[in-house]
């Protein structure tokens, strides 16, 4: 699986707004996946359902990981298939990283309850992509979705 797989240029989000964990989530959700055209299966209602699968599982433990990555992520009763969006932040956001670090790529995964196989695999898969913190220095300097998305699309078909 690549994450180009799953994620569209629709879903890339150049500059996120908000500066704390709970408002990252929701402006995720609202500008990543809240259309039926990016996310079929998915509309406004649906929202806050979202939302509380993110929160639910960040109260586990924090899904930012290290290297400027975090990867919130859930699984949704209803939804049609695996999907991703991306967020960047420029300022950074402290997301309770295990290195400490303010996160700046933000990589939502929603999938269906009954494909958690597919879910682990785009966990390992992002954290791949990601490891090193090479991949984030080079996002952080384009500021354009389909120059973001492309960039992304390389390293993908690298590994």
């Amino acid at each position: 699986m690549r994450l180009t797989d799953i994620l569209s240029p629709e879903r890339v989000i150049v500059e996120l707004e908000a500066r704390d964990k709970e408002s990252v989530l929701r402006e995720l959700v609202t500008r990543g996946f809240l259309d039926e055209e990016r996310t079929p299966g998915l509309d406004d209602d649906d929202e806050e359902r979202v939302i509380q699968v993110l929160q639910e599982r960040e109260r586990l433990g924090s899904t930012g990981i290290k290297d400027g990555l975090a990867i919130p992520h859930g699984k949704l009763p209803g939804l049609e298939r695996l999907t991703a969006c991306l967020g960047l932040s420029r300022k950074g956001v402290n997301f309770g990283a295990m290195d400490e670090a303010p996160s700046r790529v933000f990589i939502v995964l929603i999938s269906p309850e009954s494909n958690s196989g597919d879910h682990l695999k785009a966990l390992a898969r992002i954290s791949r992509l990601f490891s090193g913190g090479a991949l984030t220095r080079r996002l952080m300097e384009l500021d354009d979705a389909a120059l973001i998305f492309d960039e992304l699309a390389a390293e993908d078909a690298r590994l």
